[in-house]
């Protein structure tokens, strides 16, 4: 399969659907870790491949040191998924997304935030880095 903008584009569409499915049968006010088991669900009942909790490998300086460093969802080992369930995306939370992305080197990150009104208008942040951008178009 060779890896696209429009390709990640197209799944990040499929990603936000699934958090949206889950935003609407459950609705906001639960914890992060309910909505990430409802979210790996609906992320397999559309036949998307998805980890979660992965640990994220730190190097520094040419030697990998042991660290709890964490993301919450990769699907297709592409698009990394950071779940919230809070009053509010905070800067801290993206600057964190970018660092996975860069440290995983994945295209694109997505935060979204189950403790709004509307997932589509205002939980959910999409951001992409370098290796979006060295993508092919199509």
């Amino acid at each position: 399969m060779r890896v696209t903008k429009q390709l990640v584009d197209d799944l990040s569409y499929k990603i936000i659907g699934c958090a949206i499915a889950v935003h609407k049968e459950l609705g906001p006010g639960l914890l992060e870790s309910v909505y990430e088991k409802c979210f790996l669900r609906e992320l397999q009942l559309q036949k998307l491949t998805a980890v979660s909790q992965q640990k994220v490998p730190l190097e520094y300086k040419g030697v990998y040191l042991e660290a709890d460093l964490r993301y919450d969802v990769l699907v297709e080992d592409l698009i990394i998924v950071e779940l919230k369930a809070m009053a509010g995306i905070l800067p801290i939370h993206e600057a964190v997304l970018l660092t996975y992305m860069r440290m995983l080197e994945k295209p694109k990150g997505i935060l979204i935030n189950f403790n709004c009104t509307n997932i589509f208008k205002y939980g959910q942040k999409t951001m992409v880095n370098e290796f979006y951008r060295d993508l092919p178009d199509y």
